[in-house]
Formats: structure tokens, C-alpha cells, sequence
């Protein structure tokens, strides 16, 4: 995924399906320097983590 659609997703006021690695997940802030995102898994909260960009797919329905 570039950046800039990370960036709106994360401001959409939709919810708008992205994925990492096939597994459901929340985008809950970007690093535009790093190029990473802090992101969660949907159903677990607590199982955050920061990746690449890059890594993240957004599923079109």
C-alpha cells in the first residue's frame, strides 16, 4: 500500500477493509518519515504492532 492511502484510510470516517499477511487489521497511526504504521489485529486489540507501509492490502469488496 503507498503511504498517502494509508494516511486515508487512517482519517476515512468509513471502515475500510486492510489486511497484513491475509489477517484483518486496524491501521491505528502512521510514521510518514519511517513509512510505518502502528497497526492492530481486528478481533485482538492488544496484538499491536508497527510494520511497513508497504506490507499493508486493502481488500476491495
Amino acid at each position: 500500500m503507498k503511504l498517502s492511502r494509508a494516511q486515508a484510510i487512517l482519517q476515512s470516517n468509513n471502515k475500510i477493509d486492510v489486511e497484513l499477511n491475509g489477517v484483518p487489521v486496524w491501521i491505528d497511526s502512521i510514521d510518514t518519515e519511517q513509512e510505518t504504521a502502528n497497526i492492530h489485529v481486528e478481533q485482538r486489540p492488544a496484538d499491536s504492532r508497527t510494520v511497513r507501509v508497504e506490507e499493508l492490502q486493502e481488500i476491495q469488496s
